[in-house]
């Protein structure tokens, strides 16, 4: 079977000569922004963590479609569950006709997500980046302001409003201009924090150049928002620490300000637990709006928005929803992939996985000059490369060339982070233990390989 099959190139190269001619069509019918040469492959079929393109190459996914498929390719249940849903109806648009599953799924996440309110509400949208905008105008409706503050190294989207809060403006090239009231403060980048701080010396440096915004930005009582990523996907696969969390959730308290957590990426049980904003309520910090997509629908379109009922309620009417918000086909595989996902314990496996990477990683590390730091929480591992340990100079070209070797060897891997120098781990959380290994394994390969070449 294809799921648990190891990575094998059959063909003298990738692309082969199947998918070379399926690319120049693809290259004469898209728009050059969407037709990346970095990734030459054309997929036929997929199952668990590996796929199959159409010369039939078979490649080990540690990007996972960039952190969709949590669950994998091709579970079969989730497959039956889609069809039995098309069976009676493919769409209905639920501001005009109710829905069963849209409800039943809004009940889940009410159980499930760990943000502020004794009792709450859900409504859905179809992308990551809808999710993160809904949860803003959720947040302006009921503080009655205008300002959200975002962070440096942050990715929430490509609408317009998303690409101004997202910080690294190659996604947002010539797209202006773009909302007002946005304001950024420093993410806590403690791999690159002023030279010669401590790890707490450096969090409360970051409290601080947050709280000086208030003086020399937006004064607190006109900021709705405050908008983080429990870890940083683009931005480099950085955790938020948590001390730092805390503090930030006090300086909303102090100031009536709304604390969101985007958890588009890390969700669905990625980071060890099902959701990571989890570790935040642990540590008494929980957010009051919870934005999260990808994984959710196990490769259909679907976000979520979850907060608590007087929150919500204070949204106007008309605000939110939209035509293909909640369908019923991807209502139905979010149900199949939460079940699923809550039987096996998913967020189980992702630590385990997560522990194993982080091993081999951290030997990586102390073997090899060019690996500079190794981060993440649960099974979203963010390795950095660098052209010196002491200097800490980025060094994208070496991961560029690490992630083409491993390429013409089976193995999908992608680059994250301000600089482009991260490599990063978001493979399916079903990947077998002999994949992971062979996976690895590959992985060291191409960093000798590259650290050859790039002499």
């Amino acid at each position: 079977m294809l799921r648990d099959a190891l990575p094998e190139i059959i063909t003298e190269k990738v692309p082969g000569p199947k998918a070379e001619a399926l690319l120049k069509k693809r290259n004469a019918a898209l728009p050059k922004a969407l037709c990346t040469a970095t990734y030459p492959i054309c997929i036929s079929r997929g199952e668990g963590a590996v796929l199959e393109d159409v010369d039939g190459n078979k490649f080990l996914d540690f990007i996972g479609g960039v952190g969709v498929l949590n669950i994998g390719y091709s579970r079969p249940e989730i497959i039956e569950a889609v069809k039995e849903q098309a069976e009676k109806y493919f769409h209905c648009i639920f501001n005009v006709v109710a829905h069963e599953g849209y409800i039943e799924l809004a009940e889940k996440f009410n159980e499930l997500m760990p943000c502020r309110g004794e009792r709450k509400k859900t409504f859905f949208a179809n992308s990551g980046a809808e999710a993160d905008e809904n949860a803003v105008k959720v947040a302006k409706a009921y503080t009655g302001r205008k300002g959200i503050i975002c962070f440096s190294g942050a990715f929430h989207g490509r609408t317009n409003l998303t690409m101004a809060l997202t910080a690294k403006k190659s996604y947002a090239l010539g797209m202006g201009p773009f909302p007002s009231d946005i304001y950024r403060a420093e993410f806590p980048y403690l791999y690159r924090a002023p030279k010669g701080y401590s790890e707490d010396e450096a969090i409360s440096y970051y409290i601080e150049k947050l709280s000086r915004l208030f003086d020399e930005s937006a004064p607190a009582s006109d900021v709705a928002a405050v908008l983080v990523e429990p870890i940083q996907g683009e931005g480099g696969f950085i955790p938020a620490p948590i001390p730092w969390v805390k503090a930030i959730r006090q300086i909303c308290d102090e100031n009536g300000i709304l604390l969101i957590a985007d958890e588009v990426q890390c969700g669905n049980c990625r980071s060890g637990r099902y959701f990571a904003s989890e570790y935040w309520k642990e540590a008494g910090a929980a957010p009051d709006i919870i934005a999260t997509a990808k994984s959710m629908g196990a490769g259909l379109p679907i976000s979520a928005i979850t907060a608590s009922a007087e929150i919500m309620d204070s949204v106007p009417a008309g605000t939110i929803g939209g035509t293909y918000c909640g369908n019923p086909l991807a209502c139905a595989s979010a149900l199949k992939a939460m079940e699923i996902m809550k039987r096996e314990d998913y967020a189980s496996k992702a630590r385990a996985i997560g522990k194993k990477v982080t091993e081999r990683y951290l030997d990586f590390k102390a073997k090899y000059e060019e690996a500079g730091d190794v981060r993440g929480l649960g099974a979203m591992i963010g390795i950095e490369f660098v052209k010196t340990k002491e200097g800490k100079e980025p060094y994208p070209e070496f991961a560029a060339k690490v992630i083409q070797t491993a390429l013409q060897k089976g193995l999908m891997l992608e680059n994250a982070g301000t600089y482009g120098n991260v490599i990063r781990f978001l493979a399916p959380l079903c990947i077998t233990d002999s994949q992971l290994a062979r996976g690895l394994d590959i992985f060291e390969e191409a960093i000798t390989e590259a650290k050859n070449s790039c002499r």
